[in-house]
């Protein structure tokens, strides 16, 4: 266990010069080694609105094949237990597939999973038991479950069981990556809730180490898929740029690099141009260019014509509902759960394409 000192009014200025990294718990500064080498300080602001006697995990940490050890808060104490694993190894997801007969698609959860949980129910993906009804249907969530929300965890162990529910009916649970996961994953977190702020402070680790991979959770991530096809629909967070597909890389290409960029340092990544331009503005994750107006229809046809869909789909931009965008090349499917209060999902049923609201009504687009 390290040991902490505890001062009363210290200031960040002291802090940078010791080197030291920084909790702020209620009225006190709690110092600590920087065990990581960094020359900053995290400041953690633990007033506000975060019950002292709040819940958090399982985080699971593997020791061998077999044994793992379990890490929770449970009221607001860490708690640790041994357990038996099931699966310490996760196949790199696949990039294309064919002849499915129903897609259900949604996008930027959040951590607002009761909210995300309403709408899955009452379209149908799942039945008032919260277990898999899609039958072979598949399910995406083109990214960002992580950050904003306070159900982070419990919406990434939700869909890793449903995952597995999906599989077992011969259906499919797809949960690309967004901006947001490689920012966690990045160690940015400027955007995650206070709560795993504390959470951080109670385990002694940095967000990101959480999802290490040396975590169930963390190799699980690092097997998604950032971009993939499914029948002639492209799928991804942010959309696929003329820029950025100029490139002339497969998915297959897309996916491994996009993989290969979640471990590397900052430095080597800053110093890598191909791999820097994934983590730009017009990268897959970040693009916003469908929404503009001006966009020309002809150049998302042509990046469409590249990948041999005839559509995308892609959440990252807010939008009150699902719509349709540049006549059915795009459809937008961030319908703002972040806010924890309502969202929809997009049905694709061979060519028609449904709204679905968070109440179960269908409208056709």
């Amino acid at each position: 266990m390290k040991k902490f000192i505890s001062l009363r009014n210290a200031t960040i200025a002291l802090l940078l010069g010791l080197g030291l990294t920084a909790f702020v718990i209620k009225d006190d500064v709690q110092l600590r080694n920087n065990a990581y080498g960094l020359a900053e300080v995290q400041v953690y602001d633990l007033r506000l609105g975060i019950s002292e006697t709040f819940d958090d995990g399982p985080y699971t940490f593997i020791e061998s094949k077999k044994k793992g050890i379990e890490r929770s808060i449970v009221a607001g104490k860490v708690e640790e237990k041994e357990i038996e694993l099931e699966q310490v190894k996760f196949k790199p997801e696949k990039h294309t597939y064919k002849e499915v007969e129903k897609v259900a698609v949604l996008s930027d959860i959040h951590g607002q999973m009761d909210v995300f949980l309403d709408i899955i129910k009452n379209n149908g993906v799942v039945d008032t038991n919260l277990n898999w009804a899609f039958g072979t249907g598949h399910f995406v969530i083109t990214g960002d479950i992580f950050d904003r929300g306070h159900q982070v965890t419990e919406t990434l162990w939700f869909v890793y069981h449903l995952e597995k529910q999906a599989e077992a009916a011969g259906g499919k649970v797809h949960y690309l990556l967004g901006n947001h996961e490689y920012m966690v994953l990045h160690d940015d977190t400027r955007y995650i809730h206070d709560k795993y702020k504390q959470a951080s402070v109670l385990f002694e680790m940095r967000y990101k180490d959480l999802f290490s991979q040396e975590t169930i959770i963390g190799r699980w991530l690092r097997s998604k898929a950032t971009v993939i096809k499914i029948n002639d629909n492209l799928f991804t967070h942010g959309g696929l740029s003329k820029e950025f597909a100029d490139r002339s890389l497969s998915l297959n290409k897309i996916n491994k690099l996009y993989r290969k960029t979640i471990d590397l340092e900052e430095e080597a990544l800053m110093s890598d141009t191909l791999l820097l331009a994934f983590h730009s503005r017009n990268s897959p994750i970040w693009y916003r260019g469908y929404f503009r107006e001006e966009l020309p229809a002809n150049e998302i046809e042509g990046v469409l014509k590249q990948y041999g869909a005839k559509r995308i789909i892609v959440g990252h931009t807010s939008q009150t509902e699902v719509l349709k965008k540049h006549d059915g090349l795009v459809y937008a499917v961030d319908t703002s759960i972040k806010k924890g209060e309502y969202g929809e999902l997009l049905l694709i049923e061979k060519d028609v394409f449904t709204r679905c609201k968070m109440d179960g009504e269908r409208i056709v687009l």
